[in-house]
Order: structure tokens, then C-alpha cells, then sequence
């Protein structure tokens, strides 16, 4: 009994017996804790380098590896089958002097300009509404979105047969809209408008779902405390859904202009360049004088002109909107 009081009166135990027990308990547990802090380290981590590798070899050999050779050909003279001809700055100089390419710079600036205006508050007003959680939204979303799941060119084939002055629907409204014979794309006017609309119809539903996306992202709270001081729903939508979907804009503006600078098959299929040269385009211009006039030198070098507007044009837009920083807009919430 004495024993066992004095055991219990001096819990660490006897030097060198309990204490040492105790500290080895501690240090077993800890390096138990370390262990398993680093096997969720690295169960956790980042993953190596090894990952990123099949799609970086993709990205080198159908991106990267292309625009360079594009680059070198841009210099040569190369009709497609004998050996490319090293000309040096003819091909620049042509294109700096080439009237057609002038034309075809305006057209794709002013196609771009009138992009972004008809796409960008349709598609916004469109994915603000669709973000409601009513059932009768999603239904129509859904519907709203199937242009998404056809090809471009699948699409532009519909639309010439509807803008047929014979057949399409055209010759029923054509007189309608001011055109008598229903030509409406032997019309430099009615040509642009049309690829103008065809885009809009198949484009406006991405955009609209990348809107969705960034609407129901916003803070359900913010609208209630607006309500509260008595923001109507115009009020709420300017200073609560337009700040918040600052950086959904940027990201949709950069697409929507850099689609708008290269696509070409609407217009291929739609007007073909014309009437005359009115809808020919930069994207066109190149596709003409690679695959018609076999011309792949200056084809070339048009191209490389694109890939260059198209890349600085996605950069100032991101530069200018302070869009680099991705700084949230739901900081501090």
C-alpha cells in the first residue's frame, strides 16, 4: 500500500523510468503525426511533371510545330508540291502593297466590332435570365442551346438553303425586310448582315452559357441585402450582377473577338468572299490564295499576320481590363 501511495503521489515515476516512458510516447506519436502529414502531402500534392505530358506533346506537335513551319513558309514561294523557294520579304512586301488585304483587314475589324456589339448584351441579358433556378428556364436553356451541338458548317448549309432567293425562306420575307427579289446575299449589305445573324444564332448560346455559369456564382446574399435597402431588380442587376461578371466579360470578349478574327467557314459556305470581294475577309483572303490560287507562300504569310493581330488583340483586352490580376470578386465575403 505504501508503495502504491507513493507511486500515485509521484506520477512521473522514479528518475529514469516514468519520465523517459513519456517522452518516448510523445516522440513516437509525433513521428506517427509526420508520417502521416506527409502521406497526405503527397497524397494531396501536386502532381509531377509527368502528367502534364501528353498534353504538352499534343500542344507542340498540332500547335506549336505548325505555326512554326507556317512562319518559315511565310518567306518562301511554294505552290504545294515541289520544294518551298526562299524569297526573303516578298511575301510581306506584297501583303503590305496588296489591296485586296486591306479590304479584307477592314471587313474582318468591322465584323469583329459588330460582333462583339450584337453577341456580348444578348448573350448577358440571356445567362442573367437562364440562372434562375425555375424549372421552365432550364427547359428553355436547354433548348436554347442545341445550335452548340451542330457543326458551323452543318449550320451555314441550313442557312443557304434558307437564304435561297428561289427556294429558301428568303423569297417569302425578303420583300419585306428590302429586298424585292429576295437576294438578300447578292447584297454587300444584306451579304455582311447574314453572316453577321448566322454567326449570333450559333455563337449567342456559348456565351449565354458562360454568363449562366458566372450569374449563379454571385452571392445569393448580396441580392437579399439589396432588397432590404430597397434596390429594385434594374437597380440590383447595375450595381450587383454587372460588377460581379466583370471578369465573365473579359473572358467572353476575348473569345468572341479572337472567333470572330479567325473563323471562315460561314462565309465560305454562306457568301464565298462575295459578292465580288464585300464579305471576303482575312481568314478567307488566306484560304483563297492557299487552297485556290496554290499560292501557300503568301497564304502563309497572311496567316502568321492573324496569328500575331489575333494574339495582341487577346492580350491588350486583357492588359486594359486588368483582367491579368484575377483578383475575385468575392474577396473579403
Amino acid at each position: 500500500m505504501a508503495g502504491a501511495d507513493s507511486a500515485a503521489a509521484d506520477p512521473k515515476g522514479a528518475p529514469g523510468q516514468g519520465a523517459p516512458r513519456g517522452g518516448s510516447g510523445r516522440r513516437a506519436v509525433g513521428r506517427k503525426a509526420a508520417g502521416r502529414k506527409a502521406v497526405g502531402r503527397n497524397a494531396v500534392g501536386r502532381p509531377s511533371a509527368a502528367w502534364a505530358l501528353p498534353g504538352v506533346l499534343f500542344f507542340v506537335c498540332f500547335a506549336v510545330a505548325p505555326m512554326l513551319l507556317v512562319g518559315y513558309l511565310a518567306f518562301t514561294d511554294w505552290d504545294g508540291i515541289g520544294s518551298p523557294q526562299w524569297t526573303g520579304t516578298d511575301n510581306w512586301s506584297r501583303l503590305w502593297h496588296d489591296p485586296d488585304m486591306r479590304q479584307a483587314v477592314w471587313l474582318s475589324l468591322l465584323l469583329t466590332v459588330l460582333t462583339w456589339l450584337v453577341q456580348t448584351p444578348i448573350a448577358l441579358l440571356l445567362g442573367v435570365w437562364a440562372a434562375g433556378r425555375q424549372r421552365n428556364r432550364a427547359v428553355l436553356s436547354a433548348i436554347f442551346f442545341l445550335p452548340l451541338l451542330a457543326s458551323s458548317v452543318a449550320l451555314a448549309l441550313v442557312w443557304k438553303q434558307l437564304l435561297d432567293p428561289n427556294f429558301g425562306l428568303i423569297a417569302e420575307i425578303g420583300p419585306a425586310l428590302g429586298f424585292e427579289d429576295g437576294d438578300l446575299l447578292g447584297d454587300p449589305q444584306g451579304a455582311l448582315g447574314a453572316i453577321l445573324f448566322v454567326t449570333a444564332w450559333q455563337f449567342i448560346p456559348l456565351h449565354t452559357l458562360i454568363y449562366q455559369g458566372g450569374a449563379r456564382a454571385i452571392p445569393r446574399s448580396l441580392y437579399d441585402a439589396a432588397a432590404i435597402d430597397g434596390a429594385g431588380t434594374v437597380r440590383q442587376f447595375f450595381s450587383i450582377t454587372l460588377p460581379q461578371l466583370r471578369n465573365t466579360v473579359v473572358t467572353s470578349s476575348v473569345i468572341m473577338v479572337v472567333g470572330a478574327l479567325t473563323f471562315f467557314d460561314t462565309v465560305l459556305i454562306l457568301t464565298k468572299g462575295g459578292p465580288g470581294t464585300d464579305t471576303s475577309i482575312v481568314p478567307f483572303l488566306m484560304y483563297k490564295n492557299g487552297f485556290q490560287a496554290f499560292d501557300l507562300g503568301y497564304a502563309s504569310a497572311v496567316a502568321a499576320l492573324l496569328v500575331v493581330v489575333a494574339t495582341a488583340v487577346s492580350l491588350l483586352l486583357v492588359r486594359l481590363t486588368g483582367f491579368s490580376a484575377m483578383r475575385s470578386t468575392r474577396e473579403g465575403m
